[in-house]
């Protein structure tokens, strides 16, 4: 093989495509099949040399174009012969009711050496008659045409019909190589949809497990954002219960018994230091310091109870 003929694996594989959807049935070979399975695209380029376009071998496609050759002559001639056979007999038929409708001897009707001297141009003019309405039904505007002008259509009308017959079959073939690549591209789309989407997916997967601590991050701090909001707003509304509940007057009364009240504890405080300065003096008396001890006792108590009333006071102050 010369250099120039030298093709690389890529376009080698694409024109084995080419001849695959053209010569062989529609089979959506891709690239990736083709390249995977080497002896079988050979076995197929070897196979497309001896095929035609319509998948018959180069013998019978002879064959079967000089048969149809021949079926066109015969088809031919067979029409040529019905069509002078029908002429004729719809004349045959014109003249026996014309010779019925008016008075003529039964010699006359037997008069076919007449008969047959007319016969040549009455089926030129029957046959006429009929390209005529053949052409004015292909064109209608040719029914104000003149009869030369009508012939001279006639003569070219069966090259038209034969020209307008080769156009559709050609858009026939296009069609049909036309829906083949659409079924290739349809094919080749597919697959590369499935691709994106796995691949898609995959992005996600990947995006989602590196942002999902992030995410969880930025949840617990709206969490707690949200939780302190919360608190306040229930502070607010604590604030707002007390606000409506004590009056000015009803809080300076609270805070002069407060004042009182932590008065009174400080000085129970100093008289238990007082006392417990005293206990210690008197550690090693006997029943002197078990009266001492009873004394201080009851301070504590004291104090205690005067605590706890403070402490109730501030909560219900707060």
């Amino acid at each position: 093989m010369a250099s120039g003929d030298f093709c690389s694996p890529g376009e080698g594989m694409e024109i084995l495509q080419q001849v695959c959807s053209k010569q062989l049935p529609p089979c959506n070979l891709s690239k990736e099949d083709l390249l995977q399975n080497p002896y079988f695209s050979k076995l197929l380029l070897n196979l497309s040399q001896h095929v035609d376009e319509s998948g018959l071998s180069l013998t019978l496609a002879k064959e079967q174009a000089q048969a149809w050759k021949e079926v066109r002559l015969h088809k031919t001639t067979w029409l040529r012969s019905e069509i002078l056979h029908r002429v004729i007999q719809e004349l045959l038929v014109d003249y026996y009711v014309k010779m019925e409708d008016t008075n003529v001897t039964s010699e006359d009707k037997k008069d076919f050496v007449w008969m047959r001297a007319r016969l040549q141009q009455e089926v030129e003019e029957q046959l006429k008659k009929k390209c005529f309405t053949l052409l004015c039904y292909y064109d209608p505007n040719s029914d104000a045409d003149s009869e030369t002008v009508k012939a001279a259509k006639v003569w070219k009308l069966a090259e038209v019909l034969v020209g307008e017959q080769q156009q559709c079959q050609d858009a026939k073939s296009q069609q049909k190589e036309q829906m083949l690549l659409l079924e290739k591209k349809s094919a080749t789309y597919s697959q590369v949809l499935l691709r994106c989407l796995t691949l898609l997916q995959r992005l996600l997967q990947e995006h989602r497990l590196k942002t999902q601590s992030e995410l969880d991050r930025i949840n617990a701090q709206y969490l707690e954002v949200k939780c302190s909001a919360m608190i306040l707003k229930l502070r607010m509304e604590e604030l707002k219960i007390l606000s409506d509940t004590y009056t000015v007057e009803k809080v300076e009364v609270h805070r002069l018994i407060r004042d009182r009240l932590e008065g009174a504890i400080h000085l129970q405080e100093q008289d238990m230091e007082k006392s417990r300065q005293v206990l210690n003096s008197y550690e090693v008396l006997g029943e002197e310091f078990d009266r001492l001890v009873k004394e201080y006792t009851v301070l504590k108590q004291a104090t205690e109870n005067k605590r706890w009333a403070l402490l109730e006071f501030n909560k219900a102050y707060r």
